[in-house]
């Protein structure tokens, strides 16, 4: 006799079908998991601040959350998380990149550099940062750290740029307190142009 289906028995049913997947059939396939196969793996090394740097990652996670949730590197802003505002920007072979919008896997083999890399050998403030304070840019400082790296990439490829070469640099930064201006000011005083 088969007992009829209610909809208690069918959610009891999908509960245990699913618990049972869960357990016994990820066990075995991670198991079995063959290097190459088209799985990626769990437990990488990144190169992060000049440290390799072995972390869990899973297949989807993005830099930024890699960076605040697993190395505890906290001054890496995640704001839009969706590549608009800029406060996840890291460097990534000294290009300035958006963090949440870059799978961790990708780096592998790359240099990362997060904010907490930028200071100086002694600990002390980069130029950029001295530059900023002297300038009055950071305000509530939520959007600091990426105008920091964003600064940083453009006076290592151009140390003496102009304000417009500057404001286009900067332009992939969004500040919630309007300080472009004085952001833009303190990397052309990073530069030499203001004293």
């Amino acid at each position: 006799m088969n007992p009829q289906l209610t909809r208690r028995r069918f959610i009891k049913g999908v509960i245990f079908s699913g618990a049972a997947a869960s357990t016994g059939a990820g066990v075995y396939l991670a198991a079995n998991a063959q290097p190459g196969s088209g799985g990626a793996e769990r437990l990488i090394t990144l190169n992060i601040n000049g440290r390799n740097r072995p972390v869990d990652v899973m297949p989807s996670e993005t830099l930024a959350y890699t960076l605040r949730y697993k190395l505890d590197l906290t001054g890496t802003k995640i704001g839009c998380n969706r590549g608009e505002c800029g406060a996840c920007s890291v460097l990534i072979n000294g290009v300035p990149n958006y963090s949440c919008s870059v799978l961790t896997h990708n780096v592998k083999g790359k240099a990362v550099t997060s904010i907490e890399g930028i200071k100086g050998s002694d600990g002390s403030l980069h130029p950029i940062q001295a530059a900023f304070v002297t300038e009055n840019a950071p305000q509530c400082g939520f959007c600091t750290p990426g105008q920091v790296i964003s600064a940083v990439a453009l006076l290592n490829n151009n140390p003496r740029p102009t304000k417009a070469e500057a404001a286009r640099a900067m332009s992939g930064n969004l500040c919630r307190c309007g300080a472009y201006e004085h952001y833009i000011n303190g990397v052309l005083r990073a530069s030499g142009q203001i004293a």
